[in-house]
């Protein structure tokens, strides 16, 4: 089965030689619009914005590339997502790639033109009888130079096919990038004036990369510039009350212990509401969420935050941040400042969803965490936290951040100044690094899933049963991604000593198990990437590496 970003399915009458290449093409299967739980603009909202956006889209005259420029909690995503709804319904949207610093596949740059050339290809047969012989003659081409890969999988099937189309890539700011313009905007400089028919939209925070990138001189001329955060404020405020006061009616008529012919919201409370959130749709959101709690009386927790005091700091930052200080405080207000085990476990499994490489289930950090034998133990931690990430019903669907102002606010000690919230990123990553090698000592084993001697993989039947079986969610992530873990973890504080021991005792008793794993997994190549990564740790502690 296609993964949920395919907007057409291939035919039937298509070869399957053909359909088992498509399907094995390199890509990103979540980065599209259709994927996870995104949500447009509420009805009513963002109408100025979204019919620019529109007239834009439409006007063949108009400039090739539009860039939403936003500050954090502006709304940027959510317009994206309502601009990728409408233009699909109107027969306008290509491809999309939502960024996501969450996720390992959707912040790596070198995933985003695979991922639009393989959602392309289904959308328009043409692109796709054009990319097949591309990706015959270069199974490997979405392992390339972004330069090659923008030439072979998007350039050269336009080019020959000239669709209109439009590409939406979301929050570009998130993926990782180490040049000094971001690497995608250097790539779609060189190369858009010869897709002239495909128009790009873009969304991003105003960081320097991102705006160097812009500013470069093939790219300037022909984007259009929207800053979100510089929409005036009485424009902002009106959606954001229509915001506050459909959604609070909602929930008042949702609560069968609240007498709804009551006057609830007050004007007077929306207005409140309306200033702490100075412009963010993110403050809006996250107070709505802490308002709806099923455990908690809305009118009590609204009342709560309508007497936090008034606070207007540069950018609204300061709002925000007191509304994330208050809720961590209510949700641990029965706890003295002396019951440091419970802290250190929020921070513990806190500091594990954000800094996760890839997120991870309650089942899978129960398995990886210290002190948390079950996914209820992990439950328990984060049943108050439910306004800040999103906490799934299953223990098995993976606990992921609401906003990414919250992991913003939380790693700077400056903003969370509540040192028993704070997460320190160095110190957590230390945390997970021993505690995915631990899991590694633990559970790896020679032919861990018990395969036929000189079995080749591809073969054999059943293979991901076996694999979740044997290996899980939780040992495929530490086998992948312990060494990231370790080149972000501090190098000089008294655990180098123990990840030093560790990690020798790992490649004397585990190292082919190791092996075997990213083999079943089909991630050979991390073990290449990993030697780097240790070697690149050990030369930051000054011992010599011993590995060859």
């Amino acid at each position: 089965m296609l993964p949920c970003i395919c907007l057409h399915v291939v035919t039937g009458k298509q070869d399957k030689a053909d359909l088992t290449l498509l399907r094995g093409m390199y890509h990103a299967p979540d980065a599209g619009y259709l994927c996870g739980n995104r949500q447009g603009c509420m009805k009513g909202t963002r109408r100025d914005i979204l019919s620019q956006l529109e007239r834009w889209r439409n006007d063949e005259e108009d400039k090739h590339v539009f860039w939403l420029n936003g500050l954090a909690g502006t709304g940027k995503s959510t317009i994206a997502q309502s601009f990728a709804e409408m233009s699909f319904a109107d027969g306008k949207l290509g491809a999309s790639f939502f960024c996501s610093r969450d996720f390992d596949d959707r912040s790596n740059l070198r995933t985003i033109f695979p991922t639009l050339a393989f959602q392309l290809a289904h959308r328009y047969p043409l692109f796709r009888e054009e990319l097949l012989p591309i990706l015959a003659a270069s199974p490997d081409v979405g392992k390339e130079s972004l330069c090659s890969q923008m030439e072979k999988l998007i350039v050269g099937p336009f080019k020959t096919t000239n669709i209109p189309t439009l590409i939406i890539i979301d929050a570009l700011d998130e993926c990782k990038d180490e040049d000094p313009a971001s690497a995608i905007l250097s790539i779609l400089s060189r190369y858009v004036d010869q897709i002239p028919k495909v128009k790009f939209f873009i969304t991003g925070r105003p960081e320097s990369r991102i705006r160097s990138g812009f500013r470069l001189g093939a790219l300037r001329p022909i984007t259009e510039v929207f800053k979100l955060h510089d929409v005036k404020r009485p424009l902002v405020d009106i959606d954001i009350k229509l915001f506050f006061r459909t959604r609070l009616t909602e929930i008042a008529k949702s609560w069968s212990h609240l007498d709804v012919t009551e006057d609830w919201p007050l004007p007077s409370d929306i207005d409140i509401l309306c200033e702490k959130a100075a412009g963010l749709f993110i403050y809006a959101s996250t107070v709505l969420k802490f308002v709806a709690s099923p455990h908690h009386q809305p009118p009590k927790r609204l009342s709560l935050l309508i007497s936090l005091p008034q606070n207007t700091a540069h950018e609204g930052e300061s709002g925000i941040d007191s509304l994330y200080t208050e809720i961590l405080r209510h949700a641990y207000h029965d706890l003295g400042s002396d019951n440091q085990e419970v802290y250190q476990r929020f921070r513990s499994v806190v500091g594990a969803v954000l800094l996760a490489f890839n997120p991870l289930s309650m089942e899978s950090l129960s398995s990886l965490l210290h002190n948390f034998d079950t996914p209820s133990d992990i439950s328990a931690t984060l049943k108050s936290l439910h306004s800040l990430l999103l906490v799934p019903e299953g223990a098995e669907d993976p606990v992921q951040v609401f906003h990414k102002s919250f992991p913003d606010f939380l790693m700077d000690s400056k903003r969370c100044q509540d040192t028993q919230f704070c997460v320190e990123p160095s110190v957590h990553h230390t945390e997970l690094l021993l505690s995915c090698l631990s899991l590694m000592e633990e559970r790896l084993e020679r032919n861990i899933c018990n395969l036929e001697d000189h079995a080749v993989l591809s073969d054999i039947n059943g293979l991901p049963a076996q694999r979740r079986k044997y290996i899980g969610n939780a040992l495929e992530y530490a086998c992948h991604f312990w060494t990231k873990h370790l080149v972000r973890s501090a190098s000089k504080n008294p655990d180098a000593e123990k990840v030093r021991e560790a990690i020798d005792k790992f490649f004397m008793t585990h190292l082919l198990s190791w092996i075997e794993v990213l083999i079943i997994m089909g991630n050979l190549d991390v073990g290449v990437h990993s030697i780097n990564d240790i070697q690149q740790w050990y030369n930051s502690v000054s011992y010599i590496h011993i590995f060859y």
